[in-house]
This record gives structure tokens, sequence and C-alpha cells, in this order.
């Protein structure tokens, strides 16, 4: 796939300045797409993981969690075998009786770079150096953070009856339904680098990704959140395949774009860009991106084999068609 070029006013021989909002397996689909689309993508995360080897590293050493920083380091490692050798690397987990098991290396490489720097995105862009990654990776905010949800359904017997749940894998793994989110500290300093990234961006794009836990907490992020409504770039939000359990069980494809709203008021949209298998009825879902002053693009992004995970190829498709439009 051929690399695109700046907007139409920029410098034509420069890419287009991409930014990618978001954690885990949603942000490494994103990523993975448009590695190929532009030489110039710069991935602002979530650091609020307190699961698994993240959170244990997380709470014994007082590190920003590493683990969805690390998943897109390895997203944006190339096609070749160097990078299909480090991505590999950074994703392996160690197996064994021991205090070791369930660590992956890429954490523990990324904690090391902390330490021994003393700063956090340096350490990024040393893994980022070292893996040859298309592209940079920043936490969004320089704390780690905790989320806190508001979650009705917990009680069957109280079905409307509001629970406070706290943290990141309680919120993703709750029995009840999500309603909203707040982070804690409430107010989190953010990264400068990354309030620069969106700045300086021509395009944003949000999701796909856990929309509570990954795509929604940059935009309570004050110093983020107003770069992200101010920026002159215009902003792209890719829709998930299918809802998750607790998370967004029952939603429909504009349930996304108005649950963001709501978290985000000012927040403009150009583009809302779902999978065609997804969207039965596209009557509500133009209405409610219409109301946020975008366009729908429908298009065939499922990896097609019963797994509700984008295609990389596809999805790099249809963004080089968004970008270039």
């Amino acid at each position: 796939m051929s690399k695109i070029t700046a907007p139409d006013g920029d410098d034509a021989s420069r890419p287009p300045r991409v930014v990618a909002l978001g954690g885990g397996h949603g942000l490494h689909a994103s990523l993975s797409a448009l590695r190929r689309v532009t030489t110039d993508v710069t991935a602002i995360v979530t650091v609020a993981d307190d699961g698994g080897s993240s959170g244990r590293l997380r709470e014994e050493l007082g590190v920003l969690p590493p683990g969805d920083l690390r998943m897109a380091l390895a997203a944006l490692c190339g096609d070749d075998e160097w990078g299909h050798t480090w991505s590999q690397v950074l994703q392996h987990r160690f197996r064994s009786e021991g205090d070791l098991h369930g660590h992956a290396v890429g954490n523990l490489l990324i904690v090391a770079l902390w330490e021994l720097l003393g700063d956090s995105v340096a350490g990024l862009d040393w893994v980022g150096q070292l893996l040859g990654a298309h592209g940079r990776v920043l936490p969004m905010s320089s704390v780690p953070l905790e989320i806190s949800a508001e979650v009705s359904g917990i009680d069957p017997r109280e079905p409307e009856a509001l629970t406070t749940v706290r943290g990141q894998v309680a919120c993703a793994s709750t029995s009840g339904q999500v309603r909203s989110i707040s982070l804690i500290p409430e107010d989190p300093p953010a990264s400068p680098q990354a309030v620069k990234a969106v700045r300086e961006a021509d395009w944003v794009v949000f999701g796909p990704g856990s929309w509570f836990t990954s795509v929604l907490p940059h935009l309570l992020v004050p110093e983020l959140a107003h770069a992200l409504v101010t920026t002159r770039a215009k902003r792209v939000v890719a829709l998930n395949l299918s809802p998750q359990k607790g998370e967004t069980e029952g939603f429909r494809p504009e349930t996304y774009l108005e649950v963001l709203r709501e978290h985000a008021p000012k927040l403009g949209v150009d583009v809302v860009l779902a999978d065609t298998g997804t969207v039965e009825d596209a009557a509500p879902l133009t209405s409610v991106v219409g109301e946020l002053g975008g366009r729908l693009e429908l298009a065939d992004l499922s990896r097609g084999d019963g797994t509700p995970r984008h295609d990389a190829d596809k999805l790099a498709t249809a963004l080089e068609r968004i970008l270039t439009d």
C-alpha cells in the first residue's frame, strides 16, 4: 500500500501527521493499519491498566502501567524479519512457577529504561528506536490513573441502581452496564508531548477499542481534552465491530457516539468509520453522525474469521481513502 502525503495547502512531500488514541487490542489494530498508510503516526495511550503484568509492576514500582504502551509499540513494528522478531520478543510472556510468570518481556524492558533514564517518554522513544518502530508512542498522562465507573444492573433486584466500580479490570469485566466514567485523580496532568502531538496533527483517530476504559479516558484529562477539541486536525471515530459484555453490552453503532458526546459535548467529529456487517440500519447512525458534524463511511473491516477484530489491511484501505479525501 502506498504512503499518502500531506493535505492540500501543506508541504506535498510531507506525510500526514496522524494521532491515534486508545489502548490494548483496539489501538493495536488502528496502528497496524495506519503505519501502512503514513510514516508519521503517534499513538497516545491510556495509563489506567491495573491488571496482569502491568498491574503488578505498577503496584510494586509505582510506574505507569506499561502493557498498553508495549502493545502500541509492537503494532508499529515493520513487516520485515526485524520487525516481526522484535514484535514477538516484546509480546513474549514468561511461563514459570515463580515471580516472573505472566510478565511480558516488553513490559520489563520499558520499565528498565524508565528507571535508567528517569523519563517515561524518553524510555519509550528508546524502545521505539530499538524496534525500528514506524511511529511514536506516548502516554496520555504523566502519572498512573485509576478509572471509576458508575454501573447499573449489578444488583438484579434494583436494575436501575448505580454502583461505583473502581479499576480498569473491574470496569471492563463488570456484570452490569457501565453508564459513565471518571478518572482518579480527577484532573490528571497530561503528557506535554501528547498535547503537542494533537495540536500539530492533521488527523486524530479515536478507536476502535474498549470504549469506556480505552477510548473515553483521553477526554477526561483536561489539557489533552482541550487540545482534542481545539486542534485544527480532522477527527475520525472508528467504531467497534461488536459490543463488549458489561462495558458496552447492548450498544448499537450510534450508542458509541452518544456516549462520546455525553463525555465530551464540545468535541466535533469529521468522519465516522463503521463496518458494513455491523450496521443493520444506517439511518439512526447517520443521524447521530450528522448531529456531530460529520459524515459516515461504511466499509468491510472485519477479519471474517468469526472474531470481532479488524483486519489491518482492510482498515488501512478505508483509512487511506478517508485521509486522502
